[in-house]
């Protein structure tokens, strides 16, 4: 057998074998990162979703948030959690080649849909992770659709129950801002004023390597809104269920967007949930602080 044989055995099967008296070093693949992996288009019982898949492992199931597409998850992150992890990102009902679902749009038919995705796909029964809107989202997935989700992360996101704290004059700010496509202003609410020249640079820098970087339409954008706006007020009934699974919750201390109160009054209508705060970090706290947050997710996951 030739070397060149030998070599391609020791890599497929992880392998290192001698030949002629010296080892053949065992060559290790990094895994792909999420930039270079083609959006899919899926079937689903709610319509098509378009998505990404990266990593191996258990599913681990990414809920982007209002006024984003899968673009907006910041590579390093995903790609991070994908070291231990086959991470599928995707786009919400209206975003990207994401169906958008009839009649007003609710948190709980964006649950549905995901909850389609995951029939669709075959991952059985995923970890989930919910960012902001995605969050909310997450909330109702557990809820009605429990068989579903085997661990919950909420990152950054209110509960549903009407008991909300919302910062009604940032939101508007944000709204006006992902309608406007004025970047510079949505980022200027993702991080803390001592933060943002750097963080808002890295970030921005990381998904720009996403080809063909894509968001949400207007149109996405005001429908997602008074979805996120129902959830918060308490109008849909799985914001009133009661969540079964283990659950992690995180924000940042400085969220003006959603502020940081709202983790803890999630954690105690959930049995055993575990919160954690980041000082100095905002609404983008999940990627401003993504070694610490990571690790501690996939200490939670196992």
């Amino acid at each position: 057998m030739s070397r060149r044989l030998l070599v391609a055995f020791s890599v497929v099967f992880g392998l290192s074998l001698a030949v002629c008296g010296s080892a053949v070093p065992v060559v290790s693949a990094a895994p792909p990162s999420i930039t270079n992996v083609s959006v899919q288009v899926v079937q689903t019982s709610d319509g098509t979703v378009s998505y990404r898949s990266v990593g191996s492992g258990r599913p681990l199931v990414l809920i982007t948030g209002f006024a984003t597409s899968q673009d907006a998850w910041s590579p390093a992150f995903v790609n991070a959690l994908a070291k231990q992890h086959r991470v599928i990102t995707f786009d919400n009902a209206g975003v990207g080649q994401t169906t958008m679902l009839p009649g007003t749009l609710t948190i709980s038919a964006m649950a549905d849909q995901t909850a389609a995705l995951i029939v669709a796909l075959h991952l059985r029964h995923p970890d989930i992770l919910g960012w902001s809107e995605g969050g909310m989202i997450a909330q109702a997935l557990a809820v009605r659709h429990s068989s579903d989700v085997r661990r919950l992360v909420l990152c950054a996101t209110f509960s549903g129950d009407g008991k909300a704290t919302v910062n009604t004059s940032t939101g508007t700010e944000l709204f006006n801002a992902a309608v406007a496509g004025n970047i510079t202003k949505l980022l200027s609410l993702m991080f803390p004023p001592d933060q943002l020249a750097t963080q808002s640079q890295a970030y921005t820098t990381s998904v720009a390597k996403y080809p063909g970087f894509y968001m949400p339409s207007s149109t996405a954008d005001s429908a997602q809104i008074e979805a996120a706006d129902g959830w918060g007020e308490g109008k849909e009934q799985a914001g009133h269920g009661r969540i079964a699974v283990p659950t992690l919750i995180g924000d940042g201390a400085d969220d003006v967007v959603i502020p940081p109160v709202n983790a803890r009054k999630i954690a105690r209508t959930i049995t055993g949930a575990k919160v954690a705060i980041y000082p100095d970090a905002g609404h983008m706290f999940l990627f401003q602080d993504a070694t610490a947050w990571v690790a501690r997710v996939n200490t939670f996951l196992g």
